[in-house]
């Protein structure tokens, strides 16, 4: 008898070992993509910052060649402030969205201005900007892998348990906003 309760003893802890490998090996893969969120967002709010301090050279260059286009001026300075004052992944999304249609509309009313295309430093400031929101799409691209990876995972049966007892909830994927998906509206008159 004493052999046998050894035995059923050893499975036990065996079982109880590789209960507690499986779930270390989830709660550790958890974390991992939870971090991974969080840096991929920080890499965009990096390039967004780096927006945001190219946007104030490009408008200093800018204001003195469309005296008369004050509105789109407004427009890219609210979306400026609108974004420095965004605490949230959600709220610097909305920015975010709101700084891509003013430079949108900024880089349109520019073609009227054949000064001001020609300038050499409005040109690398547009240059530089257009690289700027590249590496944003890229870096949105990113995040939104990294979040879709953490979704799944939580929701899938036996992460999903850990998952709940780690207080976990699906992530919000980076979306374009409404405006974003509008052409640029271009009037010449």
């Amino acid at each position: 008898m004493s052999i046998i309760l050894i035995v059923i003893g050893v499975v036990v802890g065996l079982l109880l070992i590789i209960l507690v490998g499986w779930f270390i090996g989830v709660y550790n893969s958890l974390v991992r993509l939870k971090n991974n969120i969080k840096k991929a967002w920080s890499n965009i709010d990096v390039l967004l910052k780096q927006r945001h301090d190219e946007l104030t050279k490009l408008l200093k260059t800018v204001k003195g060649y469309m005296k008369h286009e004050e509105g789109v001026l407004v427009k890219v300075t609210e979306a400026r402030t609108a974004f420095m004052s965004a605490n949230t992944v959600g709220d610097k999304a909305k920015a975010d969205g709101m700084i891509a249609g003013a430079l949108k509309s900024l880089f349109a009313v520019a073609e009227n201005y054949p000064e001001l295309k020609a300038d050499r430093s409005f040109q690398q400031f547009q240059q530089r900007i257009s690289e700027i929101e590249n590496q944003i799409a890229d870096r949105r691209e990113f995040y939104n892998d990294s979040v879709n990876t953490f979704n799944i995972r939580i929701e899938q049966i036996p992460d999903m348990f850990i998952a709940r007892m780690l207080g976990y909830t699906s992530k919000e994927l980076f979306k374009a906003t409404e405006s974003d998906r509008k052409d640029v509206d271009i009037d010449f008159n």
